[in-house]
């Protein structure tokens, strides 16, 4: 593995424990979702880098499932959180 992406890896893995972090700490319902979705972005972004390291193309596909999953809670939440505009 190039030592660039170990590193870009180790990087964005330290951005997944300031989300948990920032989880553990949030005042409010928001802030703790704005981390978890920090931990989507992560997933996307580490299965990108890992799909350019090893040269595996399904990890882009699994990338663009996390991604469409990371916008869809986002959506649950708000229509949860604020209603359905009633």
């Amino acid at each position: 593995m190039d030592p660039v992406l170990t590193a870009l890896a180790a990087f964005i893995m330290l951005t997944a424990l300031l989300g948990i972090w920032r989880i553990e700490r949030g005042p409010t319902g928001a802030d703790r979702m704005l981390a978890a979705m920090l931990f989507g972005t992560t997933g996307v972004a580490l299965a990108l880098v890992l799909a350019e390291a090893v040269g595996r193309g399904g990890l882009r596909d699994a990338a663009l499932v996390f991604a469409l999953l990371g916008a869809l809670t986002a959506v649950a939440f708000v229509k949860r959180a604020w209603g359905a505009g009633d």
